[in-house]
C-alpha cells in the first residue's frame, strides 16, 4: 500500500496543496516566490501541466491543475524548487530559515542537508463543476480568510484576477462558471 490515500484519477483536473515542513513562512520573500512562479509557468510553456487556479500564501499553495502524469509533475516541481530555494536561502545567507529546513527534515531522508516541502501533495480530483467552484473559490478566499486581503483582488499571488479579465502573475486555462 502506498504511503498516502490521495491518489490521482486520469488526466481530468486535480485540487492540490503543497506545504512547506512545519509550515514555515517562506513564501513572504519575492524571490522565493518568484522560484514557485517560474517554475509553474515553464511547466506551462513545456505542456507538462494546465492549470486552472492556484494561490501562493506564506507557507503553502493549492492548485487546480491536470497533467499526463500529474504526481510525476509535481514531484518534479517540488524537487526543482527545493533546491532552487535552498541555493538561494544559502546564497543569501539565510542561515535561521536553513537551519529550520534542517531541523524539521525527516529523518528518513538521510541523503539530503534539508527538507522544503512536506510529504505529498493531496490530489483530490475535480468530478463535478460545482466542486470545481467551490476549489476555486476556496483558492481565492484563502488570503481573505487569513486576513492579509479585504479583497480577493488584492493578493497578487492568485489566479482571482485572471478570472476577473485582468492580468495575473501566471497565465490560466479559464473555466466559464
Amino acid at each position: 500500500m502506498g504511503r498516502s490515500r490521495y491518489h490521482v484519477l486520469g488526466t481530468q483536473p486535480h485540487f492540490l496543496t503543497c506545504t512547506v515542513v512545519n509550515w514555515i513562512p517562506i513564501f513572504g520573500k519575492i524571490e522565493l516566490a518568484q522560484i514557485i512562479l517560474d517554475s509553474l509557468s515553464f511547466l506551462q510553456q513545456q505542456q507538462r501541466l494546465a492549470l486552472y487556479g492556484y494561490v501562493i500564501m506564506e507557507n503553502h499553495l493549492h492548485l487546480i491543475g491536470s497533467a499526463a502524469s500529474l504526481s510525476k509533475e509535481i514531484g518534479n516541481f517540488k524537487s526543482f524548487t527545493a533546491r532552487s530555494i535552498i541555493e538561494l536561502l544559502k546564497k543569501n545567507r539565510a542561515n535561521y530559515i536553513l537551519d529550520r529546513l534542517k531541523f524539521y527534515k525527516l529523518q528518513h531522508k538521510d541523503n539530503q542537508e534539508y527538507q522544503v516541502w512536506q510529504e505529498g501533495f493531496h490530489p483530490q480530483a475535480i468530478l463535478s463543476e460545482e466542486m470545481f467552484r467551490q476549489k476555486l473559490d476556496y483558492i481565492h478566499y484563502n488570503p481573505v480568510r487569513r486576513g492579509y486581503v479585504d479583497d480577493r483582488a488584492h493578493w497578487r499571488y492568485s489566479s482571482y484576477r485572471n478570472y476577473m479579465g485582468e492580468p495575473g502573475l501566471l497565465m490560466v486555462e479559464l473555466i466559464d462558471l
